[in-house]
């Protein structure tokens, strides 16, 4: 029957949810609408491949499509049982969130609102989450089967909803030659892993503690009294009331004191005590989130911490990191930083690489808005934020010093978000009128990228969405609110989608060119990580310059452009010396 069968859609029951280490308990077939089949397996992992054999043929059939909701799970799970997909996919969530990148993409979800039905929770089955939450294996049998039948049958008519959706709005490119190709990219990066040095992460816990307490010693002493740092009722207590650091404490919407990060940022040079709250902060949560936390993440099969990643999540088309988030690993401060020097290679063999984007978001602007300076000045591998300070403070480069570099820098990244006059003078501490006129000064000597902002925003307000070098679509509905506030938003988001877009967009190009090139080559290196324009390799040693040549390659020319794309890379015995 499946043999025949040009579409095959299927789902996975399984033990839990991390496919690292749950079990497999059965599999769905569905091949036709209404109608689907279950196939429960043994408890042994060798009865189990051992069953699985006769249809290994079948998902390595490249001219058949495996259809899947989150089908990244599934993959994962069958490879442990020996079963590698080399037939085309489609994934009803991936589909789902090109069409509607900001809605949610759960199969209920999407059942009841493109079927006009609901199917069985699977919290009728096991219960609610908690202690006494039952396992799939407790089951009866023809529950089961009934709910994983239903699942399978769902996700096959979903798929032929969303399959002419895709078409009708153009990103049948886009889904097949990016963000499909990609889950095996991803899943493979996933079961993979980076090892982690847990007694590195153990020492600097105990030096962060060590500070931490000496932190709180001077907090108290400037209060003159003690209190719960930790607790944000009293901590406003003792700056607005006690210290009275300032004649207009900043309020919560309820009207509490404000003593979170942007209150508290706004009062540094108040008092020596806000300094020390936010160094207290900033080292409480480096302990907490990544120092503690960190090691606990290890699995314990494999020695190493595997994120999960998810394409499905950021509306911009970039990749989410979660269990645990590796993306959000500090890297503005010297303290977050020393996190990343507890990622090593697997072996002495092997050495960590690192391969970044130079200023890409950048580069991407100055290449959609085809402003001639811009493009010109990176064209020629000039400093951009010397060139634009050079334009704008109209002095040779040579005449640029550190301070019109910085307030350039800001102007560069600010234009990508929107950046007003008012947030520029906040972000740089100036005032209002002369980030005015930097600004003024930027779009005079980069009219291009004025004319693009302008271009854009006209076009969003027509279409109701904006686009990335690949189509990638985000939608903006608030484009045209009469609310001013609502509208900046939408407009601002409407000038960094494409931009931050079009950057996930080639990274995703250069991770799949990258991937099938190692694996063309049989490789012993690794992808491990992608954190928003870098990618970290386990690269072994033999392998290296090899490696290097064609990281760079693939990332440097995934598109064709007309600005050069740059990669910078280095490599080390730890991610911190790599990056």
């Amino acid at each position: 029957m499946l043999e025949g069968a040009d579409e095959i859609c299927f789902d996975t029951e399984t033990t839990g949810l991390d496919p690292l280490t749950a079990d497999l308990l059965g599999i769905s077939f569905c091949i036709k609408k209404g109608e689907a089949y279950y196939l429960p397996v043994p408890e042994k992992k060798q009865d189990i491949i051992t069953l699985l054999e006769p249809l290994k043929f079948l998902f390595e059939d490249k001219n058949k499509c495996f259809i899947a909701q989150n089908i990244k799970y599934d993959l994962k799970v069958l490879h442990k049982y020996g079963i590698v997909i080399k037939a085309k996919s489609f994934d009803t969530m991936i589909a789902h969130y090109l069409l509607e990148p900001d809605s949610r993409h759960g199969m209920d979800m999407l059942a009841e609102r493109y079927l006009n039905y609901r199917p069985i929770s699977i919290e009728t089955l096991i219960g609610k989450k908690g202690k006494n939450q039952l396992n799939m294996r407790d089951i009866d049998l023809e529950r089961v089967t009934e709910y994983a039948a239903e699942d399978a049958d769902i996700t096959f008519q979903l798929k032929e909803v969303f399959e002419k959706e895709l078409k009708k709005e153009e990103f049948l490119s886009l889904f097949n030659e990016i963000e499909m190709p990609l889950v095996e990219v991803l899943a493979d990066m996933e079961e993979e892993g980076i090892r982690l040095d847990i007694e590195t992460l153990k020492k600097f816990s105990e030096e962060i503690g060590t500070e931490l307490i000496q932190l709180e010693k001077d907090i108290h002493s400037f209060a003159g009294t003690t209190f719960n740092i930790d607790s944000p009722k009293q901590l406003g207590q003792i700056l607005y009331e006690v210290l009275a650091i300032t004649d207009k404490p900043p309020k919560t919407k309820t009207g509490q004191f404000s003593t979170n990060e942007d209150a508290l940022q706004k009062l540094k040079g108040k008092h020596d005590i806000i300094e020390k709250v936010l160094q207290y902060r900033s080292l409480r949560k480096l302990k907490s989130t990544y120092a503690d936390a960190l090691p606990n993440e290890v699995n314990e099969q494999t020695g190493r911490i595997h994120t999960t990643y998810s394409q499905t999540i950021a509306a911009t088309g970039r990749l989410s990191s979660v269990g645990p988030n590796l993306q959000n690993i500090p890297i503005k401060t010297k303290r977050g930083r020393e996190i990343r020097k507890a990622f090593i290679p697997r072996s002495e063999d092997f050495s960590l690489l690192s391969a970044d984007y130079s200023q890409i978001e950048l580069r991407i602007i100055a290449g959609l808005s085809k402003d001639e300076g811009m493009i010109k000045a990176f064209k020629n591998n000039e400093d951009i934020h010397t060139a634009t300070a050079s334009k704008i403070f109209e002095v040779s480069p040579e005449e640029v010093d550190r301070e019109m570099r910085t307030k350039a820098k800001s102007v560069n990244f600010g234009i990508i978000y929107g950046q007003s006059a008012f947030g520029l003078a906040q972000n740089i501490n100036i005032s209002r009128s002369e980030a005015k006129d930097i600004i003024d000064a930027y779009f005079n000597q980069y009219p291009g990228i004025k004319s693009y902002m302008s271009k854009t925003i006209e076009i969003a307000k027509e279409k109701g969405f904006v686009e990335t070098i690949m189509h990638r679509k985000r939608y903006l509905r608030d484009i045209n609110s009469s609310n001013g506030i609502v509208r900046g938003a939408a407009e601002r988001n409407a000038i960094n989608a494409p931009i931050q877009g079009s950057a996930a967009d080639i990274i995703k190009i250069a991770m799949i060119n990258i991937y099938h090139e190692m694996q063309k080559h049989s490789y012993k290196s690794k992808m491990l990580l992608q954190v928003h324009d870098e990618l970290v390799f386990d690269v072994y040693k033999d392998e290296l310059e090899e490696i290097k040549d064609l990281v760079k390659n693939k990332m440097e020319h995934a598109v064709e452009f007309n600005v050069p794309l740059i990669v910078e890379m280095n490599n080390a015995g730890n991610w911190l010396e790599a990056h």
